[in-house]
């Protein structure tokens, strides 16, 4: 089947639902949104907890509340949301082959949007030796289990072990208690504890080395970083691996966009345009995980930029490279163009008061102290002001820090 549509949105997460619920509201002709599992709404429908917004009435909003307000908006300013649809790869410019319960499709847009999103990384992508026992998660895994069955620790494990650091093996760690596990211990590479886990021991400095059982998992190998290389055994039956997103970029990669060293994610400039004229990337595609909130500003902005593709404006040509330099890990857009736009920064370890930089062509552009910190698990906004000054003419503008 060969169908034709103004606007095609892949991905149904909060960035794809809130650009298609902008953009079909505005009168962008026919927007209909692709996702590939059965029920729309991304990673909140999982996040049982609050923290994603309230309602009209000002009550806090938990994860799954938050993806039915998104899509109720995205149906209600008449995109068309289909679920168990999923594009498979790309049969030219602006034309996606499409697998749905219906058959096969070919689907041909104006305008592009990519908004697939970020995942955790497995454990067998992380490397971490052993069998191939039951009981091995990530934070995904474990919320859709608990969202299929409930919290009861028969589908779980008993005792569980968590990796990672950041806020989301906090949530972890929440929603196994809350299903009567017992968490062992949380085990993270930062060298200095930096969230509440109340009771629950946790290892800094230490990385797991080895899964341990076969069938059922009987323990995992730990292994300090204190300088001994001390090595001990945690007896549990369940592990959960959280943190270490990457963007979900096959379709970019598909299409031959060119993804960001940093990142993984493709570049995009200011207006989430990639280099395929048409195509935008959008959320946490572009950079791992953010919050809800971020993501769906961020599908609202681009629905502007989309508009102004559909009204005639042509595409502009590659902007000026953005790159991060020392202690910082990644920097977001990767170009700038002719409108100043905010930049997104993630450093690699934790720095206190950090004096940040820009640069072009080795001329400095603004140096500023921050009176905070920077964090790993934690992205910094720099207002659009930053860039101001840019030459369009010129070399790379780098994003640096310094202690």
């Amino acid at each position: 089947m060969n169908r034709t549509v103004d606007v095609l949105v892949v991905g149904a997460g909060p960035a794809g639902l809130a650009a298609a619920a902008r953009l079909a509201a505005a009168g962008a002709g026919r927007v209909e949104v692709l996702e590939r599992e059965q029920a729309a709404g991304g990673v909140p429908r999982h996040c049982v907890r609050p923290g994603f917004g309230a309602d009209a009435r000002g009550r806090p909003l938990d994860g799954p509340a938050h993806a039915r307000r998104s899509v109720r908006a995205a149906l209600r300013a008449g995109a068309t949301v289909r679920t168990g649809v999923s594009a498979t790869g790309w049969a030219g410019p602006l034309t996606l082959d499409v697998t749905a319960p219906t058959g096969l499709e070919r689907i041909r847009a104006r305008a592009v949007v990519l908004a697939t999103g970020a995942r955790e990384r497995a454990r067998s992508a992380r490397l971490v030796p052993g069998s191939r026992p039951a009981g091995v998660l990530t934070t995904g895994e474990l919320q859709r289990l608990v969202l299929r069955f409930g919290s009861r620790a028969e589908h779980i494990g008993r005792r569980a072990v968590v990796v990672g650091g950041d806020p989301v093996a906090r949530n972890a760690v929440r929603t196994l208690r809350a299903a009567g596990v017992e968490v062992v211990a949380v085990v993270t590479e930062h060298p200095s504890r930096r969230a509440s886990f109340g009771a629950v021991p946790v290892l800094t400095g230490s990385v797991v080395t080895e899964l341990l059982g076969r069938g059922r998992l009987t323990g995992v190998e730990v292994r300090g970083e204190d300088g001994r290389a001390t090595r001990h055994t945690l007896r549990c039956d369940t592990v959960v691996f959280t943190g270490d997103w990457i963007p979900d970029h096959e379709l970019s990669r598909a299409c031959g966009l060119p993804l960001a060293r940093g990142t993984r994610g493709p570049v995009t400039d200011g207006a989430f345009r990639t280099a395929a004229p048409g195509v935008f990337a959008v959320g946490n595609l572009l950079r791992g995980v953010e919050p809800a909130a971020v993501a769906a500003a961020e599908g609202r902005a681009a629905a502007e930029a989309v508009r102004d593709l559909l009204d005639g404006q042509l595409w502009p040509d590659a902007g000026v490279p953005v790159e991060a330099a020392g202690p910082l890990r990644w920097v977001t857009p990767g170009l700038l163009g002719p409108v100043a736009a905010p930049l997104f920064v993630r450093t690699e370890h934790r720095l206190v008061r950090p004096l940040l930089t820009v640069t072009q062509d080795g001329a400095p552009l603004r140096r500023e102290r921050l009176n905070g910190s920077l964090v790993p698990w934690r992205s910094v906004r720099l207002p659009a002001h930053w860039t101001s000054g840019v030459d369009l003419g010129g070399g790379p503008v780098v994003v640096g820090a310094e202690e």
